[in-house]
């Protein structure tokens, strides 16, 4: 029998805020203990280490983490238009991008990023890792990737400051579905286990109940209306995954290894749920 409090982990950016909200505030409140950082990428280095039984990953750490297996159905991922991912340049179209700044806290986003000028693009600029910090990131390379809250940060100052018309920002989820047609899914909960104890579907089914009160705790820090925030959370992030996001997902691996981004495409393990 098992003795040992089960520990989770996730991001602390606005989007992932449905899916941990049940473990903070609602009825698996104390059944867990959660682990909090900015970075997704934290989250899948605590599951590789198995420091957490179960984590909120970018899902291109499915294709490499030994042992990992998907909770099905329940994810950050978009339909149509993403808005917390995105690039930005000085105002230039990409075709004439020739470096990029990675923020590299999502290596999901990176890849794509990837993807998208290799594949789509068929060039490849110069890559530079860098903090997520548009201003120096836009000094040393003529476009930026920026991802989470930050991302958001951006776009609401982008709407809504004139001196800052010059800039540009291009959606990597609306852009991914221009080539392909697909949705995208950009984090999982994962774990290492044969079977999660954890109904996470529930948990997200719970969070969802409660988007005015999540939009009203991150307006102030994001800058964002309460109204805007509730659109994103209710109609740019799906939290979902359907058949088009599956493909995209799938599609998403297959480009990965076609690029050497991995160095296999592993085919989909789910979890049970028990």
């Amino acid at each position: 029998m098992k003795t040992q409090t089960t520990r989770i982990s996730a991001s602390s950016y606005s989007n992932t805020a449905p899916l941990i909200w049940s473990f903070l505030y609602g009825s698996n409140h104390g059944s867990v203990e959660i682990i909090l950082d900015n970075a997704p990428a934290r989250s899948a280095e605590l599951l590789a280490q198995d420091r957490v039984d179960a984590a909120l990953v970018p899902v291109i750490a499915y294709q490499m983490l030994d042992r990992a297996r998907l909770v099905a159905d329940v994810c950050v991922g978009a339909r149509e238009e993403v808005r917390s991912v995105c690039l930005v340049t000085d105002g230039r179209e990409l075709d004439a991008v020739r470096s990029v700044s990675l923020d590299i806290s999502s290596k999901t986003s990176v890849c794509l990023t990837k993807i998208i000028f290799r594949e789509f693009f068929g060039f490849e600029p110069v890559w530079k890792d860098a903090k997520p910090d548009l201003g120096a990131m836009l000094a040393e390379s003529d476009c930026a990737l920026l991802i989470g809250d930050p991302a958001l940060k951006i776009a609401a100052h982008l709407d809504t400051d004139i001196s800052s018309v010059a800039y540009r920002t291009f959606d990597l989820a609306e852009l991914w579905r221009k080539y392909t047609g697909f949705g995208f899914v950009f984090a999982m909960w994962m774990t290492r286990s044969d079977n999660c104890e954890i109904d996470f579907a529930a948990a997200r089914d719970e969070g969802l109940l409660h988007l005015g009160d999540i939009a009203a705790n991150y307006r102030s820090e994001i800058g964002l209306s309460g109204e805007e925030m509730l659109a994103y959370l209710s109609g740019n992030i799906s939290y979902s995954i359907d058949d088009s996001m599956q493909k995209g997902l799938e599609l998403y691996f297959e480009l990965a290894a076609k690029h050497g981004l991995i160095d296999e495409n592993k085919p989909l393990s789910f979890t049970a749920h028990y």
